[in-house]
């Protein structure tokens, strides 16, 4: 029995966790949960799943959580370090980081440094601070949520590190990719908001509409499999049945395929190295009919391009271009900037940075802080 922390379980990624735990409940015990603002879903899952401790950032609805449940029932915690102290209890074997944007680095570096799991669906902890991260943790300590990164680390079974000519990124391209160019500015938050293939939360959504997704998934993929940017490709894939493919030096290609269902790598993740019986949809192959795939644009969806430069010139850069873009993504989803502007204030404020190329932690966040602040002001 293996005691797990949903970092952010109300979100998708989180919900399916707690149905692969609710599925696997031999296995796994749920001893903690965190929430950004969502208490009302949060109060269910503590009364159903009965964990320890509780996180809760916001003190005015942590109380409403505690006037539901009596102190000695769960210990609630509050305050802008509240994922870090989960993380850290003692009895924690497995943390689920499953929130969204850079507030999930500190509990990921507390949470390597402990010793634990982490199985990571917080990709801009890597897009951040991949070299501190990773120098953190052990062999397989940090295990890939995203379903493509999952689909790389799968496909490496059949191989080693050292063997590897290239890994290619599977993108459903969004809900715009065959949309003309000059019709992208008029798009509206509710259009993008209309994945063709993935049900998730509003900020990846939007990510995978512009191509930013795949942008932080190349930076991520550079540093969780230590690969030269050059050895990553992505592709255009819009049946989302292929999750990645990785290419070895003999010419081979392994691909890990499937229905688009989150619970698949959250389990592989969970039970690693075992695989457990898991009802999904199976993959009909002769009902889907053909599968395709395109080119990437790189003109039409910058963002793409602007992933590879960051991922090249590593340092402070993928700090800041994670904090302007959601800067940028919330602004657009408020109905302050369009669809196209995402990336063009992306590029301005990466572009303007004091750049420092070997970061210490307290200068990835002071990156940070800049490029949120320098983002707002481009917007106004």
């Amino acid at each position: 029995m293996k005691n797990i922390v949903v970092l952010g379980s109300t979100g998708s990624i989180g919900k399916n966790t707690l149905e692969v735990a609710r599925n696997l409940k031999d296995k796994f015990r749920v001893i903690g949960l965190s929430s950004n603002s969502r208490w009302e879903l949060l109060s269910e899952q503590i009364e159903e799943f009965k964990p320890r401790y509780v996180a809760l950032n916001n003190s005015q609805l942590a109380g409403k959580i505690k006037s539901s449940f009596p102190d000695n029932q769960v210990k609630i915690l509050t305050g802008n370090n509240c994922l870090e102290e989960i993380v850290l209890h003692e009895e924690v074997d497995v943390v689920v980081s499953a929130v969204v944007g850079a507030v999930g680095l500190p509990a990921a570096i507390a949470t390597v440094q402990q010793g634990k799991t982490l199985a990571l669906a917080n990709k801009e902890s890597l897009v951040m601070a991949g070299h501190i991260v990773m120098s953190l943790a052990k062999k397989n300590q940090i295990l890939p949520v995203d379903s493509e990164h999952s689909a790389i680390f799968q496909s490496l079974q059949s191989g080693k590190r050292s063997e590897i000519k290239r890994v290619i990124i599977t993108a459903s391209g969004g809900p715009f990719y065959d949309l003309p160019a000059d019709k992208l500015p008029d798009v509206s938050p509710a259009q993008a908001l209309k994945h063709p293939t993935w049900q998730m939360g509003q900020k990846i959504t939007i990510d995978s509409a512009t191509l930013m997704n795949k942008a932080l998934e190349i930076i991520e993929a550079r540093w969780l499999f230590d690969l030269n940017v050059e050895q990553i490709d992505v592709v255009i894939h819009p049946q989302s049945i292929i999750h990645s493919m990785v290419e070895f030096c003999d010419g081979s290609v392994i691909a890990q395929m499937g229905m688009p269902d989150m619970k698949v790598p959250i389990q592989y993740a969970l039970t690693y190295p075992e695989r457990m019986s898991l009802s999904v949809q199976p993959l009909n192959l002769s009902s889907i009919g053909s599968l395709t795939f395109k080119k990437p644009d790189m003109e039409k969806f910058p963002a793409l391009r602007l992933g590879y430069q960051a991922a090249r010139e590593g340092g402070t850069m993928g700090a800041t271009l994670n904090a302007a873009n959601e800067v940028a993504v919330q602004a657009f989803l408020n109905g302050q900037i369009k669809f196209t502007e995402i990336a063009s204030s992306v590029e301005k404020v990466i572009n303007n940075h004091h750049y420092i190329k070997n970061p210490c932690l307290e200068d990835i966040l002071s990156a940070d802080a800049w490029a949120r602040q320098e983002t707002k002001k481009c917007l106004m």
